[in-house]
């Protein structure tokens, strides 16, 4: 299988959330998605637990209905004053890009149907049993995630592109009865699947190191 022999480095600052460089129209070889499962299935897990599930999706019909379910939750999303993709438009440096961001997330959720495969990963055991410990909590995201960071690694350097969603997170019955995932098992995210039209991606806009890094104390930044 193809490689674009990127670096380390590159793989991690260039794998970005992919929505309108997705080619909806090129089939993605199943062996090809397996491969970078494998790869995923080498991430750390707390425990030792791998209580991981990934449910690929390829079939047509039901690629199309979870469509359905996403894009209603992205138009509740949308219509919400309070939803994150209307931050900082009215910071002059931070506007255009979060424009540019929230426009690819409408443009994905009119077209997600149209995605050769889609990914749900999914963990054993529910975070939302009452009484359960935030430890425990964080333990079991704290293995499922980074899996499906490793699955979005691996498809980059595979030329695949990939997106994190969790919207249709506000279907989850709905769809785990569509796919026969079983009681017990949480949904995570929902992550579309493509070649990219193109290989070339580029390090994010970012805020600067210094605005988020904390050293030994919140009250102290790294500046001082």
């Amino acid at each position: 299988m193809t490689k674009l022999n990127l670096t380390a480095d590159e793989v991690l600052s260039t794998t970005r959330a992919v929505r309108k460089r997705l080619n909806f129209d090129r089939p993605v070889e199943d062996t090809l998605l397996r491969e970078c499962l494998e790869i995923a299935l080498q991430a750390p897990s707390g425990s030792n637990s791998q209580g991981w599930q990934f449910m690929l999706v390829t079939d047509r019909e039901k690629i199309s209905a979870i469509a359905e379910y996403y894009r209603q939750a992205f138009a509740t999303y949308e219509a919400s004053e309070a939803q994150p993709m209307k931050q900082h438009l009215d910071d002059p440096g931070m506007a255009t890009t979060q424009a540019r961001v929230l426009n690819s997330a409408q443009f994905l959720a009119a077209n997600l149907h149209r995605a050769p495969a889609v990914l749900i990963p999914c963990m054993q055991g529910r975070p939302d049993t009452p009484g359960l410990p935030a430890g425990i909590i964080a333990g079991m995201y704290g293995s499922i995630i980074p899996a499906t960071w490793s699955f979005m690694l691996a498809a980059r350097e595979r030329g695949l592109g990939t997106c994190w969603t969790t919207l249709h997170l506000n279907y989850e019955q709905e769809v785990a009865q569509l796919l026969s995932i079983p009681e017990g098992y949480t949904q995570v995210a929902l992550i579309p699947i493509a070649y990219t039209q193109g290989t070339q991606f580029s390090p994010a806009p970012r805020k600067s190191l210094e605005d988020c890094l904390h050293l030994n104390s919140w009250q102290t930044s790294s500046a001082e």
